[in-house]
C-alpha cells in the first residue's frame, strides 16, 4: 500500500458540475448517482468548491429553493484537494484529520478524478475474494 499514489486509486471520468448548475440539478445527480459529494470547477477545471448531501439539506432546511439556487450559492468553498501523485498514506491522513469522505484530484491544477474511502478500500482488499 506504501507505493500506492492517488492517481492510481480514484474514480475517473469524475462527475462534476459549474458554479452555475442548480442545486436541484445536483441533487438529482447525487440520488442517481449514489454518492455524496459534487466537485464544482470553474472554466479551467480548476476545483473551487464542492456541494455535499449536508449542503444542501442545510439549504432546503433553511427554506431555500434548490431549483432557484446554484452551486456557487451552496458549496463549500476552497474544499481539499489531492494531486495525482501524493501518496494514498497521506490522503488517508488528511481524510482522517478533517472527516473527508471524498477528495477531488488534480493534476496542474485541474480536476482528474475523485478518491473516496471506498475507493482506497477496494484498492486495499479484493471484495470479490471475501464472499459471505
Amino acid at each position: 500500500m506504501k507505493d500506492l499514489k492517488a492517481g492510481s486509486v480514484m474514480t475517473k471520468p469524475v462527475v462534476f458540475a459549474r458554479k452555475d448548475t442548480t442545486a436541484r440539478d445536483i441533487t438529482v445527480q447525487l440520488l442517481n448517482g449514489l454518492y455524496s459529494g459534487m466537485p464544482i470547477t470553474d472554466e479551467e477545471d480548476q476545483v473551487i468548491g464542492i456541494v455535499t448531501e449536508l449542503d444542501l439539506l442545510e439549504a432546503a432546511s433553511e427554506g431555500r429553493d434548490l431549483g432557484e439556487l446554484t452551486a456557487e450559492e451552496v458549496m463549500t468553498k476552497d474544499p481539499f484537494t489531492t494531486d495525482i501523485d501524493t501518496p494514498i498514506s497521506e490522503v488517508i491522513n488528511l481524510m482522517r484529520e478533517y472527516n473527508i469522505i471524498r477528495l477531488p484530484v488534480t493534476e496542474q491544477g485541474a480536476l482528474v478524478g475523485i478518491v473516496s474511502r471506498c475507493d482506497i478500500l477496494r484498492k486495499i482488499i479484493d471484495p470479490a475474494q471475501y464472499v459471505l
